[in-house]
C-alpha cells in the first residue's frame, strides 16, 4: 500500500508545485459556475461531499491499514499497537515524505461500546507527542511532553456516549467520535543505542478495553478481508466512490461518529438532499448529480490551496499552514488537510512549511548549487526540535554517499565564525571543511520540507508570523 504523503505527514507535491508559483486564485463562481454547476441541490451535494471528506477517508485508511493479521511495519489489526522501529532508507517506497525525526506509536481503536486504557510509560525528557484523532480528523487531544510531561500517566479514552466513572488514577480524553486513532512520535536520534531506548519505551505502552484493565490482554489476530483493495492509494479509492456510495457510506458512519454540535446547520441543509446519520436517501439526487458531484468537490477541495482565503501561508518559496488539528465549522480546509496531510498535528506542536520551487519560474535541481543560511540567533524557533529533509521530486529520500536524508542540530552541524548557520544544498560534497552542513541533493530536481516540532509561539514565532523562513539561494 502506498499511503502517500496524506498517509503521516503534510505535503502534496502536484498541489503544493500548483501554488509555488501561483497567481491570481481560480474562482468558480457566478453565472459560469452556475451553469456548470447547475440546480441548488447539486451545489448542497457538492458541500456535503466536502464536509463528508475526511470521515469517508480516514474508515478507508483504517480499513487498509487494519486489514493483516498481526501488526508489521505501518499496518495493524484493530486495537493493536503498530510500532515503527527504525527509520526508513532511501529504499523505502512504502510512505512518500518520510521523516527521519520520530518513530511512530500508533493504533486504531473503537470507543463506541466501552472506553479504552492508554498506558503511557515514564517517557523521562524525551520528545513525544500522542495525538488521538476523531473520525472526523480533529486531534481532539495530544498529551506529550508538551501538555502533560513526561512521568508515566494512564488514560482513559471514552466515547462519545459514554458517562461512567473514570478509575482512580486515569485521566479522561473524551472522543467525539466511535473511531479513535493513536498516531503517536517519539523522538529518537537513530543511533543504535536510543534506536534500544526507544524500542524499549515502545514496548512499554499498553492499550486495551477497559474491561479488560488488570489483566494481561493481547489484541486479537485480525481477520483480512481479501474484498478490500490493498494496493491502490487511499485517495484514489474514495475519488473513484459515485455519490451514491459515498453518501450511503458516509450516514452509515455518521451513526457511530456524529456531526458535532456545531455542525446542525449544515446537516439541516444536507436533509435537502436526503443525508442525515443513519441515513441516505439515494432517489434525491439525480444521475448527472451521481456522476458529477465527486469530481466537481474533489476539484473543489484542491483549489482551497490556491485560493485558499488565508488558510495558507507562503513566503519566500515555501508554503505552510497554521490551520491544522482543529477545523470548527472550516469543512474546506478540514478536507483540504485530509487530502494533502492526513494526520496533521495541531499548530503547537508540528508546522511543516514545503518548498518545492525556489521561485516562480524555476524549480531545485541538482545541476545547480544552494545555500540556506539561518543568521545568528535566528534558528526555527522551536521548544522541540527542527529538521530540514531533503526529498526527491516523488518525495522520497535521496540516496547518497553519507546516509544524510535531513539536517537538523543533531547532525553536528558547524556555525559560521558570525555565529550563522549555512546548510550546502548541493548533489556534490562541498569539501571536507563544509561536509557537516552538507545536505546532499540527486542530480535532478528535488523538494525540501523543514519541519518545526513544538513551535514557540512567543516572538519571534511562526505560528504568529513574526518569523520568517529565509530563503533557500542558488549559488
Amino acid at each position: 500500500m502506498n499511503l502517500t504523503r496524506r498517509g503521516f505527514g503534510l505535503g502534496g507535491a502536484s498541489l503544493l508545485a500548483l501554488a509555488a508559483g501561483a497567481g491570481p486564485a481560480l474562482a468558480f463562481d457566478g453565472p459560469i459556475a452556475d451553469l456548470v454547476e447547475g440546480t441548488d441541490e447539486f451545489k448542497t451535494a457538492v458541500e456535503a461531499y466536502i464536509y463528508g471528506y475526511p470521515l469517508v477517508t480516514m474508515e478507508y485508511t483504517r480499513r487498509i491499514m487494519t486489514n493483516v493479521a498481526a501488526a508489521e511495519g505501518t499496518r495493524g489489526p484493530m486495537g493493536a499497537i503498530i510500532k515503527a522501529r527504525q527509520y526508513p532508507d532511501a529504499s523505502f517506497r512504502d510512505i512518500t515524505a518520510p521523516n527521519a525525526d520520530t518513530l511512530y506509536t500508533t493504533a486504531w481503536f473503537d470507543v463506541g461500546d466501552e472506553p479504552w486504557v492508554l498506558d503511557q510509560p515514564d517517557m523521562g525528557d524525551r520528545y513525544f507527542l500522542l495525538p488521538l484523532l476523531s473520525g472526523w480528523t480533529d486531534v481532539f487531544q495530544v498529551p506529550g511532553k508538551r501538555t502533560t510531561g513526561g512521568a508515566a500517566k494512564t488514560f482513559l479514552v471514552t466515547g462519545p456516549g459514554w458517562s461512567g466513572t473514570v478509575p482512580d488514577g486515569m485521566t479522561e480524553l473524551k472522543s467525539p467520535t466511535s473511531l479513535v486513532w493513536l498516531l503517536g512520535r517519539i523522538y529518537c536520534t537513530g543511533t543504535p543505542e536510543d534506536y534500544a531506548a526507544v524500542h524499549k519505551l515502545q514496548d512499554a505502552f499498553k492499550l486495551q478495553p477497559l474491561s479488560t484493565w488488570g489483566k494481561d490482554w493481547t489484541a486479537p489476530a485480525g481477520k483480512v478481508d481479501p474484498a478490500i483493495d490493498m494496493k491502490t492509494p487511499t485517495r484514489d479509492q474514495v475519488n473513484a466512490l459515485s455519490a451514491a456510495d459515498y453518501f450511503t457510506l458516509l450516514a452509515d458512519l455518521m451513526k457511530r461518529n456524529p456531526p458535532a454540535p456545531a455542525d446542525a446547520p449544515a446537516m439541516e441543509k444536507f436533509a435537502a438532499i436526503g443525508l442525515s446519520a443513519g441515513q441516505f436517501d439515494a432517489a434525491k439526487l439525480d444521475k448527472r448529480g451521481d456522476r458529477r458531484v465527486p469530481s466537481v468537490g474533489y476539484d473543489k477541495i484542491m483549489l482551497h490551496f490556491v485560493d485558499s482565503d488565508g488558510d495558507m501561508t507562503r513566503q519566500n518559496g515555501w508554503s505552510f499552514t497554521t490551520k491544522t488539528g482543529i477545523y470548527g465549522t472550516n469543512y474546506i480546509q478540514r478536507a483540504l488537510i485530509t487530502a494533502i496531510g492526513l494526520g496533521a498535528n495541531r499548530p503547537q506542536d508540528a508546522i511543516y512549511p514545503t518548498s518545492l520551487k525556489p521561485n516562480a519560474i524555476e524549480s531545485y535541481d541538482g545541476e545547480h548549487r544552494y545555500v540556506m543560511r539561518f543568521p545568528k540567533g535566528e534558528l526555527p524557533p522551536v521548544r522541540g526540535f527542527w529538521s530540514l529533509t531533503m526529498y526527491d521530486e516523488a518525495m522520497f529520500f535521496v540516496a547518497n554517499p553519507i546516509n544524510r536524508y535531513s539536517m537538523s542540530i543533531r547532525t553536528n552541524p558547524v556555525y559560521d565564525a558570525d555565529g550563522s548557520l549555512t546548510i550546502y544544498i548541493q548533489n556534490d560534497s562541498p569539501g571536507a571543511a563544509k561536509e557537516a552542513n552538507w545536505l546532499p541533493a540527486p542530480k535532478g530536481k528535488f523538494h525540501l520540507m523543514l519541519r518545526l516540532y513544538w513551535p514557540d509561539e512567543n516572538t519571534p514565532s511562526i505560528i504568529n508570523g513574526s518569523w520568517t523562513i529565509p530563503k533557500v539561494e542558488k549559488v
